[in-house]
């Protein structure tokens, strides 16, 4: 143990939005129980790169009591979360492909003359836990491939939903459940929508959700929608 610079996290002033967790590029930082906590204090070298990214101003850097800084085994922490076996799936969404045009006669939707997106931040990993667009609302949690791969996505998706996003494959499916968890225990969220991709890896957002439905304690009526990579959605 050294006394040396070491980031602190008041949780009084945490609310989880977890936008302090990409700027940390030890992955030091993780939200549990709804708040960002330090992991290890052997993956946080106290060099601040998460300050300023707080919109509460609940990260700082103190002196105190910790292990010494361990770059070796930040390394090895930093690989075992990009081989997660949540999120090593052999993809076939990496290969290469054309897409056709439509067949002539299929219903395509027309694109709205305006957006429907309700808020902002989308991101899961950004937004709030606690926020007045999730009251009674009816949420729509899709992988980010999803949206570009639909048609006409705001009025055939959008509409009247709060949504969330992200990608299973390349973030962390821990910090999504626990983001999600928290968010449908702290607010009256309606109903729940899962859109993913047909491909293997997308679906573990459908994992993510009914996690994330279990460990709220919460019984919500929820559906699931597959994307085809030609923009075909089918309900599940």
């Amino acid at each position: 143990m050294v006394k040396r610079n070491i980031v602190h996290i008041d949780e009084e002033k945490c609310n989880g939005c977890g936008q302090c967790i990409p700027n940390c590029a030890e992955g030091a930082l993780k939200i549990i129980d709804g708040k960002a906590r330090i992991v290890s204090d052997t993956y946080c070298d106290g060099l601040g790169a998460c300050l300023g990214r707080c919109p509460q101003d609940a990260i700082t850097i103190i002196e105190r009591e910790a292990p010494e800084f361990d770059e070796e085994a930040v390394h090895e922490h930093l690989e075992a979360l990009k081989t997660r076996e949540t999120l090593a799936c052999g993809c076939p969404a990496s290969q290469v492909q054309e897409l056709k045009s439509s067949p002539a006669g299929r219903e395509r939707a027309e694109a709205p003359a305006q957006s429907a997106l309700r808020h902002w931040p989308i991101q899961l990993n950004l937004v709030p836990i606690k926020a007045p667009f999730f009251k009674d609302a009816d949420l729509l949690l899709m992988a980010d491939c999803a949206a570009v791969a639909t048609p006409a996505l705001h009025q055939r998706m959008l509409k009247d939903r709060s949504v969330l996003i992200g990608c299973p494959k390349f973030d962390d499916v821990n910090h999504y459940i626990e983001k999600l968890t928290e968010i449908l225990k702290r607010n009256d969220v309606r109903s729940l929508t899962v859109a993913h991709m047909e491909v293997p890896c997308c679906s573990a957002l459908n994992v993510v959700a009914q996690r994330a439905l279990d460990e709220s304690g919460k019984m919500i009526p929820t559906q699931r929608l597959i994307v085809s990579v030609d923009g075909d959605i089918k309900r599940v």
